[in-house]
C-alpha cells in the first residue's frame, strides 16, 4: 500500500471500510517495512507472519478490521512463544490468549508478532541476553527505552502504527518518551490482565498501547477497557467513547508542574526545557500554571516501590525454577535480575504487606492533592534516550542500580497511586532525540489527559516517523 506509514490506525481503518484498501494489503505493506527495518532494530522478536497473511480476510468485523499489530512478549498469544526476554522462558508456549489479546483480535486488529522486550519487563532500556539490543529508530546508538521498548521501536519506524505495551513503573511511558510517541499508562484496573495475573505488582502494571497520534491512543482504549469475569477489582467504565471525545475541549485546566525527579538524581536541561516549553504553551492556551511540589517522601518511597516489584520479580523467577527443577544462577537470569531475587525473596511478608498499606496511603494522599489540581506536568525521564550498553542489566549492581535512578524518576509514582499518566512527544535535542513531557490526571480520568493531549498535538505537531539509518 502507498504511503502507509503516513497513516495512523484509525485512518487505515477507515480505508479498510470504505473499500479503498484491504486487510490482506496492509499486512503485506507492515511484512514489507519489518522486513527491511526490523533487522537494524530488533523490534519484533517473533515473526507470525504467516499466520498474519492467513487471517487477513477473516479478521472480526471490528472498529479497527486490518490494522496490523504487535503484542509485547510478556503477554500471552495462544501458540506463540512467550520468552519474557528470558532464557528460562524461552521455550514456554502458551495455549490461551491473554485477556487483551483476545479484545484486540475483538477489534479486528491482525497479530503480526512479539516485540522485544528486557528480562521480565524489569528494565528501562531492552537489551537482554535471551533476546538482544533493541535500538532506538531514530539513532541507533540510542535505546528505545523499556520495557516496552520493541513496541515503541517498531511504532516509531513506521512498522504498525500502534503496538501493545504494558507499564508496571513507566513501561510504556519511558519508550515512548524515547522513540517520539504517544504513551498513555490507563487508570489501574481500567484494562484486564487476566487470565494468568490477577494484579501485576501490586497493582502498579496495567496495558494499554504506544501510538503515534492521540486518537489512535484514545481509540485503542475503547475496545480494551472494562473488566473481565473474574477480575479482582476494575476501574471506571465510561460509556462514552474516548475516541469520541477526544478533540472536546478540556477547559481551562489547573495544572501543578514538579520538576524533582523521584529518585532525588538531578534533572537533564533539556528534558528541564521541554517542561518550560510546554509549560509556555499551555499557559498561552490558556490554562492556569503554577509549581507545587508533590506529597512525596522521596526515601520511604524508594522502600514502597522497591518492595513491591522485588517481592514479586522473586516470585516470578523462583516459581518458574522450580517448575524447570533448575537454581536462579547467572547460567539462566541476568546478573541484576539474580541480584533482584535475592533480595526478593529475603523481604518478609509483614514488610511485602506494609508496603502494600503504604502505598495505598500515598494513592489517597496524592487523591487529595489533585483535588486542588487538574493535571500534573513533569518530565517523562530524568535525561534523554541514552546510548546502548549505559544501562546494561549485566554491570555491577551498584552501577546499574544509580544509572537506573538517574534515567528514569519520574513516572512510577502514577504506577503506584493508579493515576492515568500520558507521555508526549513535545520536545527534540539538538541531535534530534526525542524527549518526552508527562502528565498526570486524577484516578479515572483518562478523558481529560487524551484532550489535553490533542490540543498538543494539534498546537505543536509532531513528525510521525523516524527514518532508520
Amino acid at each position: 500500500m502507498k504511503d502507509y506509514k503516513q497513516y495512523d490506525a484509525v485512518a487505515l481503518a477507515e480505508l479498510v471500510k470504505k473499500g479503498e484498501t484491504t486487510p490482506a494489503e496492509l499486512i503485506d505493506a507492515a511484512i514489507d517495512q519489518a522486513e527491511s527495518i526490523n533487522p537494524k532494530i530488533n523490534a519484533i522478536v517473533t515473526p507470525t507472519y504467516g499466520a498474519a497473511r492467513e487471517n487477513a480476510e477473516g479478521l472480526n468485523q471490528g472498529p479497527l478490521r486490518g490494522i496490523p499489530f504487535l503484542v509485547k512478549d510478556l503477554n500471552h498469544v495462544a501458540g506463540v512463544p512467550t520468552s519474557m526476554g528470558s532464557r528460562l522462558f524461552q521455550d514456554y508456549v502458551p495455549d490461551h490468549d491473554g485477556h487483551v489479546v483476545t479484545r484486540f483480535r475483538n477489534a479486528g486488529l491482525n497479530i503480526m508478532g512479539k516485540t522485544n522486550t528486557p528480562e521480565i519487563g524489569l528494565a528501562a532500556t531492552t537489551e537482554s541476553v535471551a533476546l538482544g539490543v533493541c535500538r532506538n529508530p531514530w539513532n541507533t546508538d540510542h535505546t528505545p527505552g523499556g520495557s516496552s521498548g520493541g513496541a515503541a521501536a517498531a511504532v516509531a519506524a513506521g512498522i504498525v502504527p500502534v503496538a501493545h505495551a504494558t507499564d508496571g513503573g513507566g513501561s510504556i511511558r519511558i519508550p515512548a518518551s524515547c522513540c517520539g510517541l504517544v504513551g498513555l499508562k490507563p487508570s489501574r484496573g481500567r484494562t484486564p490482565l487476566g487470565p494468568d495475573v490477577g494484579e501485576g505488582w501490586g497493582g502498579m502494571s496495567t496495558g494499554h498501547v504506544v501510538s503515534r497520534t492521540v486518537r489512535d491512543s484514545a481509540a485503542i482504549l475503547d475496545v480494551i477497557q472494562g473488566p473481565m469475569p473474574g477480575d479482582p477489582y476494575h476501574g471506571p467504565t465510561d460509556s462514552d467513547s474516548f475516541l469520541s471525545r477526544v478533540n472536546d475541549h478540556p477547559g481551562s485546566l489547573r495544572v501543578a508542574i514538579d520538576c524533582r525527579a523521584f529518585t532525588g538524581h538531578d534533572t537533564h536541561t533539556e528534558c528541564l526545557d521541554a517542561v518550560q516549553k510546554v509549560a509556555s504553551t499551555l499557559a498561552r492556551m490558556g490554562h492556569l500554571i503554577d509549581e507545587q511540589a508533590l506529597p512525596l517522601d522521596h526515601e520511604e518511597w524508594g522502600f514502597v516501590v522497591s518492595s513491591v516489584v522485588l517481592a514479586n520479580v522473586a516470585h516470578t523467577i523462583l516459581t518458574r525454577c522450580a517448575s524447570l527443577g533448575v537454581e536462579p544462577t547467572l547460567d539462566v537470569v541476568e546478573r541484576n535480575t539474580l541480584r533482584s531475587v535475592e533480595i526478593g525473596r529475603q523481604l518478609s511478608a509483614t514488610n511485602y504487606v506494609k508496603a502494600i498499606q503504604r502505598m495505598h496511603q500515598l494513592s489517597r494522599e496524592m487523591a487529595a492533592f489533585m483535588q486542588d489540581w487538574d493535571v500534573i506536568l513533569s518530565p517523562t525521564l530524568v535525561s534523554p534516550p541514552v546510548k546502548t550498553g549505559w544501562l546494561d542489566p549485566n554491570d555491577d549492581p551498584d552501577v546499574y542500580g544509580s544509572r537506573f535512578g538517574g534515567y528514569w524518576g519520574f513516572t512510577n509514582l502514577y504506577n503506584a497511586t493508579g493515576q492515568p499518566a500520558i507521555s508526549l512527544p513535545l520536545h527534540r535535542t539538538a541531535e534530534g532525540l526525542p524527549v518526552g513531557v508527562q502528565f498526570a490526571a486524577r484516578y479515572g480520568d483518562e478523558a481529560t489527559l487524551l484532550q489535553l493531549a490533542a490540543q498538543l498535538e494539534a498546537e505543536v505537531p509532531w513528525p510521525l516517523t523516524a527514518e532508520v539509518d
